[in-house]
């Protein structure tokens, strides 16, 4: 029994700091721009077959995705913000808005990636980032997972120095903290806009390309799962608290891998449970509305 535990306490730990990257890019465009981004997921999905051809078709290391993705999210993300997110702004209601319109976005995502790759499900070699396991507390994981940890570790960390050690930070966090007022002293709005919202892309891509390690394989319709997934994470932290994203991902992790160690036919179930239970507790998520990146 204790092996047990130890197992899913060590994997829920690696599954959760992977899930908190899944959803930060999330909680970073709605704490900014006030916006739902519904088609997450699928810019997660892209990260994966940025992979898949990084691998298959010029047998590069999948982690060559890793700067794909980032190139990716500014190509797509810097004129679709221009395209989309004024006109969200000025609406009465940019948030239900934002829903609907990045619903078809989501959908126009899937079906060009269906066009391209098919239908079918995507996956990696174990071998391109280690073949073997490495053993914490005696329970061994695969090398792909220390490795997306150690990425995610990276990614979360690179944006917590952003926000505590950046002018563009410090802007950042006073748009989330109340956008007219950061208007009214003179932070140019959607410059700074715009930066967060490549970044979020950019932090979706990234996870993407571990999503074929972390959950076995990628396809044109796992988007919506992602997306779904994502906001889970996002409210049980705090929404509008990228950082508060780093809890969600932890618990949610916890959570999953605990159901699939004892009761695997309850896992899919358990963690959405725990969300119910988690907001009707704190509605403002564990961390609450108050808390601010420090």
């Amino acid at each position: 029994m204790l092996d047990l535990i130890e197992y899913a306490v060590v994997g829920g730990i690696l599954y959760g700091v992977f899930f908190s990257l899944i959803g930060i890019g999330l909680n970073l465009v709605f704490g900014v721009m006030r916006i739902i981004n519904l088609a997450h997921g699928q810019f997660i999905m892209l990260g994966g077959f940025g992979a898949f051809m990084m691998v298959h078709y010029l047998h590069l290391n999948p982690l060559a995705g890793i700067p794909l993705a980032i190139i990716g999210a500014v190509v797509i993300g810097w004129p679709l913000y221009y395209a989309v997110v004024p006109r969200l702004q000025a609406s009465r209601d940019p948030e239900m808005l934002s829903f609907i319109l990045f619903f078809g976005i989501a959908q126009m995502i899937e079906a060009i990636t269906g066009l391209a790759f098919g239908a079918n499900q995507r996956s990696l070699p174990s071998s391109a980032l280690g073949g073997g396991n490495l053993a914490v507390l005696g329970q061994s994981f695969p090398d792909s997972w220390w490795v997306a940890d150690l990425v995610s570790v990276l990614a979360i960390v690179g944006l917590y120095l952003y926000f505590s050690r950046t002018k563009l930070g410090y802007a950042t966090r006073a748009i989330m903290a109340n956008r007219e007022e950061a208007r009214a002293t003179g932070i140019d709005v959607d410059r700074v806009s715009v930066i967060a919202f490549v970044m979020g892309l950019a932090l979706a891509g990234i996870a993407g390309v571990f999503v074929p390690y972390l959950l076995g394989s990628v396809s044109p319709d796992i988007g919506d799962t992602l997306t779904t997934t994502s906001f889970a994470i996002v409210i049980i932290g705090s929404l509008g608290n990228p950082l508060g994203t780093v809890i969600g991902g932890l618990v949610f992790g916890l959570g999953t891998m605990m159901m699939q160690t004892f009761y695997s036919s309850w896992s899919n179930l358990v963690p959405y449970a725990l969300l119910m239970v988690i907001v009707l507790i704190r509605p403002s998520g564990l961390l609450g509305k108050a808390a601010r990146v420090a």
